[in-house]
This record gives structure tokens, C-alpha cells and sequence, in this order.
């Protein structure tokens, strides 16, 4: 076991580092700071994290500029 980084979209976005038998998430860019700390059985769990939060992050953002466009207002 050794660290890796972990990009997402060619972005480097954390790294892994062995802590306890397991690998340790360091988020490196702010949108990923949800999983620092977190531990993962492996890079590609990590992975698999990064890009779940990250399209939910995405999902969230698109909800928000639905509900701000005037036709959603005037329904609202």
C-alpha cells in the first residue's frame, strides 16, 4: 500500500495515504473536503466516492438554477 493521488476529470483532487490497514482520503481541492478523513479500502473506492459526490454536487447545483429562473418563480 502506498499513496496515490486521486484525480477527477484530470484534476488531482486528493491523494491516498495507508493509515491503519486501510487508505486515508487528504482532499486537496475544497468541492472533495466531505471525504477528508475518510478511510477506503482502496484508491478505487476513493474513486468511486469522489465521483459520487461530485455528481451530486452537480444534480444540486442544476436543481438550484431551475428553481431561479423566472418561469419557476412564477409557478412557486
Amino acid at each position: 500500500m502506498s499513496k496515490q493521488v486521486i484525480e477527477f476529470g484530470g484534476e488531482a483532487v486528493g491523494v491516498v495515504v495507508p493509515d491503519a490497514g486501510r487508505l486515508k482520503f487528504v482532499a486537496v481541492k475544497y468541492h472533495v473536503w466531505d471525504l477528508d478523513s475518510r478511510h477506503f479500502r482502496s484508491a478505487d473506492e476513493a474513486r468511486a466516492a469522489v465521483r459520487q459526490l461530485i455528481s451530486g454536487q452537480a444534480s444540486r447545483r442544476a436543481m438550484l438554477r431551475v428553481q431561479d429562473t423566472p418561469a419557476a418563480l412564477a409557478v412557486a
